[in-house]
């Protein structure tokens, strides 16, 4: 006898208990009267802690599985960015890589968190880069890139920073966040992905606030990874071995201009956390337990 398709509510109902229980949200307001929406899991305190941030399309909770892992040793935190959940947004159309490290700072200050590593994956990097070469130098001990996005701030790709710009525009205009919601699991995941991480990809990107989404386009545009060479503490770079939003070889670039091991996820596409949470829980893992200034190499 052959088995019913599962619906997409069938294959959310699993993930969705399990972030409500183990994986919830809090508020957490900012003496500048903003707030963020945080997600937190393990025990803080000895443990060390590690501060999850999200790509372009996504939120704290495409996080839920690989965290979950990862906090079986560590202290985990994943913010939803500002305009992101329910995050307050920056102020202004075209906020910098420079403000949205200043929101993680008065977080992280508002946490208590003195030391910490930073993973960024896809446009997360560029907030990760900016937040520990400035206000979080003597506060992040790694930083980790997985599938870094580098931006189109270098004076060089001002024709496709633009084309960037209108396309992202465009296309929330055009299909709204439910339009981009649908179509997005074909190109952050791989041809191989199953239905339950297409659907947790897709209801993570239904959640986009629009105007969240829009200064995030801006970031994007308008920062360059390049500039945050030289950071101060041990960086690594990872990569879906069948990423082609951050292609493995773009990824390496980075991480030659860092000086930084780089690392191939296996069987992962761009979202690598949805697709392959238990080995980017490892290495999330294994950059907490490096002792500081040393480097890891596969």
């Amino acid at each position: 006898m052959n088995a019913v398709p599962r619906t997409a509510d069938d294959l959310l109902q699993a993930p969705l208990a399990l972030l409500d229980s183990r994986f919830p949200q809090r508020i957490v307001p900012l003496p500048s009267g903003a707030q963020v929406a945080l997600r937190e899991c393990g025990a803080p305190g000895e443990a060390p802690t590690v501060v999850l941030l999200h790509g372009i399309s996504s939120g704290a909770a495409s996080w839920s599985h690989a965290a979950l892992l990862a906090g079986e040793q560590v202290h985990v935190m994943a913010w939803d960015a500002p305009g992101y959940g329910d995050s307050t947004p920056l102020r202004g159309d075209a906020p910098t890589d420079a403000d949205y490290a200043a929101r993680l700072h008065e977080l992280l200050q508002a946490m208590g968190v003195r030391r910490c590593v930073l993973v960024g994956h896809s446009l997360g990097a560029l907030m990760a880069c900016a937040y520990a070469r400035d206000l979080g130098a003597d506060r992040v001990t790694r930083v980790v890139l997985i599938s870094p996005a580098g931006g189109y701030g270098a004076a060089a790709q001002a024709t496709t920073r633009e084309r960037v710009r209108n396309e992202r525009r465009d296309a929330l205009q055009m299909l709204g966040v439910a339009g981009l919601a649908e179509r997005i699991p074909q190109r952050l995941l791989s041809p191989a992905a199953d239905s339950a991480a297409r659907a947790w990809v897709q209801w993570n990107t239904a959640r986009l606030q629009p105007e969240g989404y829009l200064q995030a386009v801006e970031l994007l545009c308008a920062s360059d990874l390049g500039t945050s060479q030289g950071l101060a503490m041990p960086v690594e770079v990872h990569c879906g071995d069948a990423d082609v939003v951050t292609p493995p070889a773009a990824c390496r670039v980075w991480a030659d201009l860092y000086a930084a091991p780089f690392d191939l996820i296996k069987g992962a596409g761009h979202a690598s956390p949805v697709e392959q949470p238990e080995a980017v829980a490892r290495l999330i893992t294994r950059a907490a337990m490096q002792p500081n200034g040393a480097t890891h190499h596969e």
